[in-house]
């Protein structure tokens, strides 16, 4: 599936992609553990204490006080939707790497396979990220990959995902597959999406009660989306030393909820 489907998609994936690589190498750093208290930080390349208590501006006035500047509000740039044949190997190693605190992985990636049955024109292979919080991939699939259903095909759908599906996308993907009796759909998620929240367990025992196939992501699993899904210039996926641990660590979780 070519990127955007438009003339201009060449010009607008590069430019995209710089950006978003940016903006995902930025929310990597994150991860890193923040300095002990009376260590030294970097600021604009020179070392200095770590400030604690209250906070100061650079005229020793604290930073709350009354002449103190208001931060301008970030603008963020207009929603959408990217869907792709493959994705940056970059943002596939951050994005579903299958670790328990998921800091700056923000977004969903989506890799799909769809199986129309007999009489199809093939099979559709590709991905879907979506962009901010305010849209959701999963959503969008039945939106822009499968926007029509015949009932008189078999569909057999399969995700491959960064993380599982939040309370309402279960709810949508539930009422789908009710209305919807020749899909069969599964969901292979690489971490479980604020698992802990019962609305979350609510909605995936939803999903899983309409006939949706919930499973996490084996290490095998990363090995094959790797291959199908990634830009990869055949290069061997080596994975992380924990995968096979934090595999079987969300296993057991989703197990328990959907007992």
């Amino acid at each position: 599936m070519a990127d955007r489907k438009s003339s201009s998609s060449a010009g607008v994936s590069s430019r995209l992609t710089v950006r978003r690589k940016e903006k995902a190498e930025n929310e990597a750093k994150k991860e890193e553990k923040p300095p002990k208290e009376g260590e030294k930080v970097e600021v604009n390349g020179t070392s200095v204490p770590e400030e604690t208590g209250e906070a100061a501006t650079g005229n020793g006035a604290p930073a709350n006080g009354e002449n103190a500047e208001k931060p301008e509000p970030m603008e963020l740039p207009p929603f959408e939707i990217i869907t792709g044949d493959r994705m940056d190997p970059f943002f596939y190693k951050f994005q579903f790497k299958n670790v328990e605190y998921s800091s700056g992985r923000n977004k969903t990636f989506l890799c799909y396979l769809v199986d129309q049955g007999p009489g199809a024109s093939g099979l559709l292979r590709g991905f879907i990220e979506d962009e901010h919080a305010s849209g959701h991939a999963e959503e969008a699939f039945f939106q822009q990959v499968l926007p029509n259903y015949d009932p008189a095909l078999k569909y057999t759908v399969t995700w491959y995902m960064s993380s599982s599906p939040c309370s309402a996308c279960a709810a949508k993907l539930t009422e789908i597959l009710k209305a919807r009796k020749s899909l069969h759909l599964s969901i292979y998620s690489a971490r479980l999406f604020e698992w802990e929240e019962p609305e979350i367990q609510a909605g995936l025992k939803a999903l899983a009660a309409a006939g949706c196939k919930l499973r996490m992501m084996k290490p095998l699993d990363f090995t094959y989306t790797w291959n199908t899904f990634v830009e990869n210039d055949e290069q061997t996926f080596v994975l992380w030393e924990d995968c096979q641990e934090n595999y079987e660590y969300y296993q057991d979780k989703l197990a328990d909820i959907l007992q």
